[in-house]
């Protein structure tokens, strides 16, 4: 049974520092909890609108059958892209919202 523990500000606070490259073993362990579907929960995703200069915010209903639906958040910053995704995906199994931004 995968476990996640949301006392664990410090590895928010780490992918925020450094969203892309290599992680320590508790960050790459929470990174593949937040991005595994689950088949109860709808699953934010990035898609692309101009390859390496915008992405929108899309999001895949339970299940993923459909296409990502996506919404009308875009962001030109990967890394702030990245980051806001983060935060979804840590409220979904938090239960609740980071207490920072």
């Amino acid at each position: 049974m995968y476990s996640f523990d949301k006392s664990r500000l410090d590895l928010a606070r780490e992918f925020k520092a450094n969203p892309f490259g290599e992680h320590r073993p508790d960050l790459q362990y929470l990174l593949n909890l937040m991005r595994r579907p689950d088949p109860k929960r709808p699953h934010f995703v990035l898609m692309p609108r101009q390859w390496g200069e915008s992405w929108t915010l899309a999001v895949m209903e339970p299940g993923g059958t459909s296409p990502p639906r996506p919404t009308n958040l875009v962001f030109t910053d990967a890394g702030e892209a990245e980051w806001h995704v983060f935060k979804l995906r840590w409220a979904e199994l938090a239960g609740e919202e980071l207490p920072f931004d």
